[in-house]
């Protein structure tokens, strides 16, 4: 008997917590209905596509019905999956557990899989190329190139089998450039700023925004990292700078909330993101606003510009130019 070989899948979807609370992955087109009545060939799931979507282009059906050939003919028991999610900025890796299945009483995402998921990792423990190759434009696709490195995350011994397949081209757009840049300055700040050093970032940031910012001194700052002004009268805004991997609690924050004075505001930055909890008290806390890694790569971005020669070397960035399409 032939040995199965286990392949790796990335998926996509704009439904983060359907895959994270109820432990499944999904893809749409619902209007193609129950696909186990479907002949499971490649060529009955485009016939069925074409009869529902009469008037797409054939470009686009080539990468749709691949993309449910993919889920529920290719796809098997076993298989891995790594799902990038943009709810919580994790790479999650979980392996598959059912066969494809037609959930009739749910509004959209009919078509499912059941998933354990076995590690949710931050992006910055991938290499860059790992994080390219799950930033596909497809819904659903194989990974070939950096398996190993994904699977390599579950168990450090783990050796994985190799399946030929045709090379696929992974259409780009300008949102997937702004979040590999996104990946790559997080990346950096993490492996070059941690601690002291990203406070003395954050606070060149805020200059580039237009504050004057003083950072406190090592070991004395009281729970206040930085202390920043937008101009020479209050409000007086207190800093408070993390470069922890893990989630922010709401402890944490509400040790900044501790040296506040009245009148003060505050401002909480970290390079991960904050537990759900802690996402509750800052919207009920509006003196203290809450950045999340992301928030503080696209701030970057937005004031790269600005920044000075030294932060510019810490994060190296280079102008790109994309082709501005107006749609008539």
């Amino acid at each position: 008997m032939d040995k199965k070989i286990i392949k790796t899948w990335g998926i996509h979807t704009q439904n983060d917590l359907l895959f994270l609370d109820e432990s499944v992955i999904a893809i749409g087109w619902e209007e193609l209905g129950d696909l186990t009545k479907v002949d499971k060939t490649k060529t009955a799931l485009k016939e069925k596509y074409q009869s529902v979507f009469p008037n797409a282009k054939k470009m686009n059906v080539a990468n749709c019905v691949g993309s449910i050939s993919r889920f529920v003919v290719e796809m098997q028991v076993g298989d891995y999956i790594v799902f990038p999610s943009k709810y919580n900025r994790e790479i999650n890796l979980g392996v598959v557990e059912s066969d494809y299945y037609y959930e009739s009483n749910a509004k959209m995402y009919n078509h499912r899989r059941k998933v354990k998921w076995l590690k949710h990792l931050p992006r910055v423990a991938f290499s860059q190329g790992a994080l390219y190759e799950v930033g596909a434009f497809t819904t659903c696709f194989e990974i070939k190139n950096y398996t190993d490195e994904f699977l390599s995350a579950l168990d450090k011994s783990f050796k994985v089998q190799k399946a030929e397949s045709v090379d696929e081209t992974i259409e780009r757009t300008a949102a997937d450039i702004q979040n590999t840049t996104c990946d790559f300055i997080l990346k950096e700040l993490s492996r070059k700023q941690k601690g002291y050093p990203l406070q003395d970032f954050v606070a060149d940031l805020l200059r580039a925004m237009g504050y004057r910012a003083t950072v406190s001194p090592k070991g004395g700052d009281g729970g206040v990292d930085i202390t920043a002004y937008k101009d020479e009268l209050p409000p007086r805004i207190l800093v408070q700078v993390k470069s922890q991997d893990g989630d922010i609690k709401e402890s944490t924050i509400q040790s900044l909330r501790g040296t506040m004075k009245e009148g003060d505001y505050g401002l909480f930055v970290t390079l991960s993101n904050y537990t759900p909890n802690a996402l509750k008290y800052l919207e009920s806390t509006p003196i203290i606003r809450g950045i999340s890694g992301l928030e503080l790569a696209e701030l970057i971005l937005k004031y790269y510009d600005k920044l000075s020669d030294k932060s510019k070397k810490i994060i190296p960035l280079s102008p790109v130019y994309i082709p501005d399409i107006k749609v008539d």
